[in-house]
């Protein structure tokens, strides 16, 4: 139990939630067959926007953090606009971009503190002990410390809310516009023939992607109590595509297992933490050779359901089997 308890552990199960909750943010983006590479761009936003409001502002953290969601959402419909409409690599390059400009004009900004980055940001992890010492709660469970109940609550804040996610990701799917998704990604043009408004649906999935996204760099701001320009450089935009690669983007299961993954490898592999994007590379050359959809695919989800017999899938119930017009109605 008191390994459990370790700060070091609880830390890494925080950054492991985040990085799910990112890796639903690729998913939201990439549902709709769009490569988009400028998360960590919106993670930055989210993260700078939550830590200023509740630095110069005052405002309280549980209100700072869904603001910077809103600001990275904000920005999302600038960038968006525009960049939906190319397509493939283009995007990829016109994103990426977006992610640099974006670390560059914080880097050069006054109010950001410029390459020294932010510190002091106000710790969620206190402001729930406090919540919770106000209530007459913390100390005395089960023979724990206030700290470590307040760390436990934040892993349980956090976990509910990837939980929450991975609902609406699931009932987002199996609605009208997760069947436009659906259908843009397999075939855009196809879609657009049949009525689907395919410039509405992909912006909406980039709006999801950036919000989401923004919501877990406000989260990590409040959790490492610092942030700084070099925390969202390019690399953690390919790190956070590679959640998707490395699980499987098909399905929301995909990126949170590749999340967890990739997060623990490093620890795992500690002593040979140099070569960590070697390592990274390494992998997604060999999932693209041997398993280009990932850990976690549409066969992966259709061979546990054929085991499940409460779960067995109907003949005509599969994503594969909707008539086109089913999209065309989305």
């Amino acid at each position: 139990m008191e390994a459990l308890l370790n700060p070091y552990y609880l830390q890494i199960a925080m950054f492991m939630l985040i990085n799910a909750i990112l890796g639903i943010s690729i998913y939201l983006t990439l549902s709709t067959g769009q490569l988009s590479l400028g998360n960590a761009g919106f993670m930055s936003i989210g993260a700078y926007t939550s830590a200023l409001l509740s630095l110069k502002a005052g405002l309280p953290i549980f209100l700072a953090i869904p603001a910077g969601g809103i600001a990275a959402c904000l920005l999302a419909a600038v960038i968006g606009i525009p960049t939906t409409r190319l397509q493939g690599i283009y995007l990829a390059i016109a994103t990426l971009g977006f992610g640099e400009v974006v670390r560059v004009i914080i880097l050069n900004m006054k109010i950001t503190n410029g390459a020294l980055g932010l510190s002091g940001i106000p710790s969620l992890s206190i402001s729930i002990g406090k919540l919770l010492a106000a209530a007459g709660l913390g100390q005395g469970i089960l023979g724990l410390t206030l700290q470590q109940v307040s760390n436990l609550a934040v892993i349980l804040l956090l976990a509910l809310l990837v939980v929450f996610l991975v609902f609406f990701s699931l009932r987002l799917r199996s609605s009208r516009i997760g069947r436009a998704f659906a259908a843009i990604k397999e075939d855009e043009h196809a879609a657009e023939v049949t009525g689907v408004n395919t410039v509405y649906y992909k912006l909406l999935a980039f709006f999801l992607g950036a919000f989401v996204a923004g919501i877990a760099g406000g989260l990590a701001a409040h959790l490492t109590f610092y942030i700084g320009p070099k925390d969202f450089s390019y690399h953690r935009a390919v790190e956070i595509l590679l959640f998707a690669v490395f699980g499987g983007s098909n399905v929301v299961w995909g990126p949170l297992l590749g999340a967890v993954i990739l997060t623990s490898l490093p620890e795992v592999l500690r002593s040979v933490a140099e070569y960590r994007e070697m390592i990274y590379g390494a992998i997604l050359v060999v999932m693209m050779i041997f398993r280009p959809q990932g850990l976690i695919g549409e066969d992966t989800i259709r061979f546990w359901r054929s085991k499940m017999p409460g779960l067995r899938v109907r003949p005509g119930n599969t994503e594969a089997s909707r008539r086109p017009a089913d999209d065309a109605e989305a």
